[in-house]
């Protein structure tokens, strides 16, 4: 039986013995740099907490893959394990992830026989999530046109089940394969063949001008809230034979720092998520097919104000820093898909995560896009001891410009693997949009639909995903 340890981290461990024994000394250090930003990156998309968790500390050993077990508290997780048979209907057989505010589980529907993924969540979770999936996912506005419909998951049941932490929404779709940061994980070299990355860009984007034009901003676009389709109808299998295609369940018992006994509302052993997925480097063509998930920050600007940004710092919009009494807008979402678009393209993300903090980051910024408006700068105290006061580099090192992060993190990985260089007229359109993307003054980058219109995505990305739509 094939173990099941979290592939963000057995894949990275074997890619280190992998680097050890094939790659040159010079190469090894490259690699491993790569590697070690990339596992950072990583966590900083996938650790964020939702905002005020009630628990700055640690109390629980923690455990790879599995959620942050302090959430395990009044308003947080519910206890749910394999065996449980919830609304007398779904009996759960495997874990297929969790996110800040729910834990997602493989269910067999009895009902209809067939496999389901339920999404459980925290008892502090956001009400208004169901409404807005259910709203996009139902919508007759402009759906005759809208390719971004299908990419956006379709609720097949709601209810709500009780337990010691509180009152738990839950909400059943069909079962995904995996998310691209965990395809990306679970890869040698944290790449996308290039017809697949430009096929994943042209459905994000389709995703997310179809949430814009429903009146919706999604608030936390990252590339471990898009999700990959199941190329495979696990429908086919019976439970026993899931487990002896994928791995049986795997379990970890959850221990307190302290050794005291724990709570009776927290379960007894954590449960290691299924990998059903693919590495990025082996993914082909009509695999890439996207959910984009997760719309526990999304609101609608008409109805709701929202002030703080809640995405990883590495795709976070700069305005939600440094004008923080200003609503977020559809266009602070334009910044987190530029974000996410380079991370597609690329092995790592364009700003670099590893032990993020806001300077960091703001200094990252500066160092690939120019220096910050002016009302931004004389603001930012952490100036400073970075930059001179016309925003040149000063007493560090290294300083990555735009070009030079396309170059480390694009153009090299894919010719070391022996991918295909981005062609010169290829790679232009590319700065083109994702320079107008991530300008810092929201109200100078592009809308989603203008996105759709520019170069790349007519001449490079949308055919790519036309062949998938043929298939």
């Amino acid at each position: 039986m094939r173990s099941l340890i979290s592939p963000p981290f057995r894949p990275f461990q074997t890619r280190l013995l992998h680097l050890r024994s094939t790659s040159s000394k010079s190469q090894q250090t490259q690699h491993y740099q790569n590697q070690i930003r990339g596992l950072f990156c990583t966590a900083a998309l996938t650790s964020h907490s939702p905002k005020d968790d009630g628990y700055s500390g640690h109390l629980y050993e923690p455990i790879e893959g599995v959620e942050k077990l302090e959430r395990y508290r009044v308003g947080g997780y519910p206890s749910v394990t394999i065996g449980d048979h919830i609304h007398n209907r779904y009996q759960v057989v495997q874990k297929l992830g969790h996110g800040a505010y729910s834990t997602i589980w493989l269910a067999r529907d009895q009902q209809y026989g067939k496999y389901v993924a339920i999404k459980v969540c925290t008892a502090d979770s956001n009400p208004l999530e169901f409404n807005i999936l259910s709203e996009l996912s139902n919508s007759q506005k402009n759906s005759s046109i809208s390719l971004g419909k299908t990419m956006i998951p379709s609720i097949l049941d709601r209810f709500e089940i009780q337990g010691p932490n509180g009152t738990h929404p839950c909400y059943v779709t069909i079962p995904a394969r995996m998310s691209l940061s965990e395809a990306k994980d679970a890869s040698y070299n944290r790449l996308f063949p290039l017809d697949v990355a430009r096929a994943l860009a042209a459905q994000l984007v389709l995703a997310v001008e179809y949430v814009h034009s429903q009146g919706f901003v999604h608030g936390d676009l990252h590339d471990g809230n898009i999700l990959l389709w199941l190329p495979f109808d696990l429908n086919q299998l019976s439970v026993e034979e899931l487990y002896k295609n994928y791995g049986e369940p795997e379990f970890e018992a959850i221990r307190r720092f302290d050794g005291q006994p724990l709570p009776p509302n927290m379960p007894s052993q954590a449960v290691l998520p299924i990998w059903l997925g693919e590495p990025s480097d082996k993914l082909k063509l009509p695999e890439a097919k996207i959910l984009l998930k997760d719309f526990g920050e999304a609101f609608s600007p008409t109805k709701q104000q929202k002030f703080e940004s809640h995405t990883p710092l590495v795709g976070r919009p700069p305005e939600a820093r440094f004008e923080p009494h200003k609503p977020l807008s559809f266009l602070s979402d334009i910044w987190s898909l530029g974000c996410t678009l380079w991370n597609i393209i690329g092995q790592s993300s364009l700003f670099d995560g590893m032990f993020a903090t806001e300077d960091s980051i703001t200094c990252e910024q500066v160092d690939a896009l120019g220096i910050l408006p002016p009302e931004w700068w004389y603001k930012w105290e952490g100036r400073h001891s970075r930059f001179t006061e016309d925003g040149k580099p000063i007493n560090r090192a290294p300083y990555r410009s735009w070009e030079f992060r396309f170059e480390q993190d694009i153009q090299e990985p894919r010719q070391r693997e022996g991918m295909p260089r981005i062609e010169p007229a290829e790679r232009d359109a590319i700065f083109k949009m994702l320079k107008s993307m991530l300008k810092f003054r929201p109200e100078d980058r592009p809308s989603a639909k203008q996105i759709l219109e520019c170069e790349w995505m007519v001449n490079w990305a949308l055919p790519e995903y036309e062949k998938i739509r043929r298939i």
